[in-house]
């Protein structure tokens, strides 16, 4: 019978993600890979440095971070937004520690 091995390395990096879900699948493999060709390269740094900040935050406060304009918006279910660049802002649900569904939106 075969011992099956799981990577340590990749079993923690699957299941400690604070974020579980996007909307936006070039923002999954931006967050994931660190590039996309499908996210405008004049807003990678800045998506990336708030996605990393979403994955860390252990509290909604943890986003009041200068510059990201962290607010809740008025939408059932409850969603949250954080300023990205001029008129684009990702937007997610916040539910028991962890981000769901995040989104990538231009407002107007």
């Amino acid at each position: 019978m075969r011992k099956l091995e799981l990577d340590k390395c990749k079993l923690k990096r699957y299941t400690l993600y604070m974020i579980k879900s996007f909307r936006h699948k070039d923002l999954r493999e931006l967050f994931l890979t660190g590039k996309s060709s499908k996210v405008g390269l004049s807003l990678q740094k800045r998506i990336i440095r708030r996605l990393d900040a979403l994955d860390q935050a252990e509290d909604l406060q943890d986003l009041n971070i200068p510059g990201f304009n962290f607010h809740g918006l008025h939408s059932k279910p409850k969603r949250f937004s954080v300023h990205v660049n001029g008129p684009w802002c990702l937007t997610f649900e916040w539910q028991d520690q962890h981000v769901y569904l995040v989104d990538l939106e231009q407002y107007h």
